[in-house]
């Protein structure tokens, strides 16, 4: 994507009432307006709220607020520019329920309360599957713990991924320490059986891996004490 066009993208972020561009100081400093009430503040209403981290062009929180128009969306990312298209996609075609939050995702204590999140799906993320950068992997313990932090005690995570290794890593970390794994599936298209959700929405680069005969994966769980 070149350079004009990114900036043509975050001018249009800035006008676009679904998205949300904190500065890293007023995430730190707790100032940031949101916290603990996104649901009376920003979707005004009391329905489930879930989260979509690391969102990219945002097709997977999109998908998932036209299906159940009860529960609340947000997809996180820190590259507006990608998430830009499904901020416009739902202003376009007027889907109320999803928004879209621009930050770090090691700093999603500081945008949500303690138990205010019901549901967080992890969708494609870089399995970092070399040693040095296992700090960044999206489902290691210290991750782990800052999602417990924010959902309700009944609150699930959902993973999807392409990668056989950031599958594999994951389901012996949650078996190795304890938590609730709900359901696994290594193939979710060849062997069925997953949520409709799973195979029902799928984003850009999923088509592509599809294309290639990648299995994507997916696991549902519950985090224990951490």
């Amino acid at each position: 994507m070149g350079s004009k066009n990114k900036l043509k993208r975050f001018k249009e972020n800035e006008t676009f009432t679904n998205v949300i561009q904190p500065t890293r100081e007023d995430m730190v400093e707790n100032k940031f307006q949101y916290k603990g009430k996104w649901n009376k503040d920003f979707f005004k209403n009391n329905n489930p709220l879930v989260l979509e981290l690391g969102c990219g062009k945002g097709e997977y929180s999109v998908g998932l607020a036209k299906k159940y128009p009860n529960r609340n969306f947000i997809g996180i990312d820190i590259k507006g520019a990608r998430f830009w298209r499904g901020a416009k996609t739902a202003i376009e075609e007027n889907i109320p329920n999803v928004g879209f939050l621009r930050t770090q995702i090691e700093l999603i204590e500081y945008a949500f309360d303690v138990n205010e999140v019901d549901e967080i799906w992890i969708t494609f993320p870089d399995p970092q599957i070399k040693y040095k950068r296992t700090k960044h992997r999206m489902t290691n313990k210290t991750f782990l713990k800052r999602y417990k932090t924010i959902l309700k005690p009944d609150g699930v995570v959902n993973l999807k991924t392409d990668s056989e290794f950031m599958h594999g890593y994951t389901l012996g970390l949650l078996h190795g320490a304890g938590h609730d794994v709900l359901y696994a599936n290594h193939d979710v298209y060849k062997l069925g059986g997953s949520p409709e959700e799973v195979t029902e929405i799928q984003t850009f680069y999923e088509s592509q891996y599809l294309e290639q005969n990648k299995a994507i994966t997916y696991i549902r769980f519950k985090i224990n004490n951490v």
